[in-house]
């Protein structure tokens, strides 16, 4: 790749000098506006024709008219082929987010399956960053098609789901076991070859590789009838049965569908993509997506764009049906074969049952509109209910919510929740967990969290870091709690030096019933809008979701603490001690409920050890280390 650069000051900029320098070759190009912000990122077959199609006299929408009128300097990106053009336009925008690209939001929700990465690999329903080591299946249409495929996968091929703190601890059989859906690996009572040959076929199925599968399950029959193992091959025909049987049933065309289809709803500038997913025929559902169009008018462009950076991110199938054509679809065509090794076919005409599908997809796509614009609506009108109750000149353009939660003061979360007009933007989200207070003091607690997060803001305006969220003030600060957590916010804020927030107790009311919250504003003025008013709804959709973060937060927090608290933390534990003492005591359970005299009496376990495994187990200071070292 090259990179070339043009342009000179504000306001005059020169398009056709700049297109007089540019060659024929495929490339990205990149306008960039007086103050440094990108404006647009976009492909080209041909950089020098397309980029002087911008300064041409031909008539341009009013989204590229305003566009170009704001063009200080343009760079370009020399590449080797239309493909590699396409698929570093899509890095680009979903790396530098330019103002006018249509663009999709971050696929982190998306749900998939997940085959662990560890000796025994579990099977597991998996949302958020792929951090987990391990292979992931999917994108699914919805959580519903991920839970049906994980179920069905259970039952065929039996491999664990458990987390591994339970898989660890584990003395004897779970129920999975017992109603079939998985061979206790947990307990030995499967071999490693066996299960490894159970996680291959798992894999092969969530491939949609059935066939294939299906060549390899008779195979493996046969040969285990020839040598006499009667129940394996029985087992091996029922799982081809099934197998089969599902097979009869997915078949589109008299094919094995691997396809997408893909539907494009708008109005005015809010656009709707529905996709209706297939693999190895089985029907995954749908999932509605609602990119920003940032000014972009044109369904084909929206769908394009849709296509280009879905799929740039998730691995096509073999089909992609339209409910319309879309510009560079050879181009696109070539750049998604190029990425996933094989070829991809992208049809707008299509009859018989596709046809059926299509028609579907696009009146599901309207369906998920009209209840995207009517949502839309109503949290309008929430909003302005807000600025309206809070004799605000301007719809607040940015709300943060804060909350605490704990359980008997252990494990103390704070979290952060922030809003706009349009709803919760969650990649703003942040919690804070509290150390260096009193166990339940909940206004130090939210003292602490206030002060951190606008300590960051402060820094973050300074230049003390890259600016980003933190630097942005909120419009409206809501706190979860009445006037002892208010003065502690509006105490940490004047400290800090903080001006222009405006702060907002949410009071519970006597009776903790919706509606009859008191809203406390730091004047000492209360507020009680009653359970109909717009504004009140919306500070409790506010104050709820920062609820959920924070005790979604806490209990993980939780739960690590006691997970970390296993034996084989412990020094002088390794898996054989571990092993004796779960089968002597039956479980964790048991062990946690003896002595120490009885711990003692397990084989390999001394009275020093016995001590240190009892503390550990109940929280307490471990005694002090002996002076020779314990042999495992």
């Amino acid at each position: 790749m090259n990179d070339a650069a043009g342009g000179t000051a504000a306001g005059e900029f020169d398009g056709k000098a700049f297109v007089a320098q540019l060659s024929t070759a495929p490339g990205v190009y990149r306008m960039y506006a007086a103050d440094g912000s990108l404006l647009y990122v976009g492909k080209a077959g041909a950089l020098k024709r397309r980029v002087a199609s911008y300064f041409s006299n031909a008539p341009r929408t009013p989204r590229i008219h305003a566009m170009v009128a704001q063009i200080a300097r343009m760079e370009v990106t020399v590449t080797r082929t239309e493909a590699e053009a396409l698929l570093l336009e899509n890095q680009l925008i979903k790396s530098l987010a330019p103002r006018y690209n249509v663009s999709l939001r971050d696929d982190k929700s998306y749900p998939y399956v997940l085959l662990t990465q560890e000796k025994w690999p579990r099977l597991a329903f998996h949302r958020g960053p792929r951090a987990v080591p391990g292979r992931y299946f999917g994108p699914y249409a919805s959580a519903g098609a991920v839970r049906e495929t994980m179920d069905l996968m259970h039952k065929l091929f039996r491999l664990r789901s458990c987390e591994d703190s339970v898989f660890r601890n584990r003395s004897r059989p779970c129920l999975q076991y017992q109603i079939g859906r998985c061979s206790a690996p947990c307990v030995g009572l499967v071999e490693a070859d066996e299960y490894a040959q159970s996680l291959h076929r798992a894999s092969l199925f969530l491939e949609g590789r059935s066939d294939e599968l299906g060549e390899e399950l008779a195979a493996a029959m046969e040969a285990a009838s020839a040598r006499l193992e009667f129940e394996q091959a029985a087992r091996l025909r029922d799982l081809l049965a099934t197998l089969r049987g599902l097979q009869a049933r997915q078949y589109v065309d008299g094919h094995a569908a691997n396809l997408d289809v893909l539907a494009c709803a708008m109005q005015g500038s809010t656009a709707c993509v529905l996709l209706l997913a297939f693999r190895d025929g089985r029907n995954l559902g749908t999932r509605a997506f609602f990119p920003r169009t940032n000014g972009e008018d044109s369904a084909e462009e929206v769908l394009a764009a849709f296509v280009s950076q879905y799929y740039a991110e998730q691995p096509p199938p073999a089909e992609i049906v339209l409910d319309r054509a879309i510009p560079d679809a050879d181009l696109i065509e070539l750049a998604l074969a190029e990425t996933a090794g094989r070829k991809v076919a992208l049809k707008s005409s299509v009859r018989s049952e596709r046809a059926g599908y299509l028609d579907l997809a696009r009146r599901n796509a309207q369906l998920a509109l009209a209840t995207e614009l009517a949502s839309r609506g109503a949290q309008q009108a929430r909003s302005e209910g807000l600025r309206a109750l809070l004799e605000l000149a301007e719809v607040p353009a940015r709300i943060e919510c804060f909350d605490i939660s704990h359980t008997l003061g252990e494990a103390t979360v704070a979290s952060c929740v922030v809003f706009d007009p349009a709803g919760p933007v969650r990649n703003q989200y942040r919690r804070y967990n509290i150390t260096g207070i009193e166990p339940g003091d909940d206004y130090a607690a939210m003292r602490q969290a206030i002060e951190r997060r606008f300590r960051r803001a402060l820094e973050a305006g300074d230049g003390a870091s890259s600016p980003g969220s933190n630097a942005i003030l909120p419009d409206v600060l809501l706190i979860d709690g009445g006037a002892g957590q208010l003065a502690q916010a509006r105490e940490a804020l004047a400290d800090l030096g903080v001006e222009g927030v405006l702060l907002v107790g949410v009071s519970k009311g006597e009776q903790r019933r919706a509606g009859d919250e008191t809203l406390v504003l730091a004047d000492g003025r209360e507020l009680r809008p009653g359970a109909a008013s717009p504004a009140l709804q919306f500070i409790q959709q506010v104050r709820d979701e920062a609820h959920r973060f924070a005790i979604t937060g806490h209990r993980g927090k939780r739960q690590k603490a006691r997970s970390t608290s296993r034996l084989e933390d412990i020094p002088g534990i390794g898996p054989r001690r571990r092993a004796a003492l779960l089968r002597h005591f039956g479980g964790l359970g048991g062990l946690k409920a003896a002595g120490e005299e009885e711990i003692a009496r397990v084989e390999g376990i001394n009275a020093a050890l016995a001590a240190r495994i009892y503390a550990t187990l109940h929280g307490l200071a471990p005694p002090a280390e002996p002076g020779q070292n314990e042999t495992r």
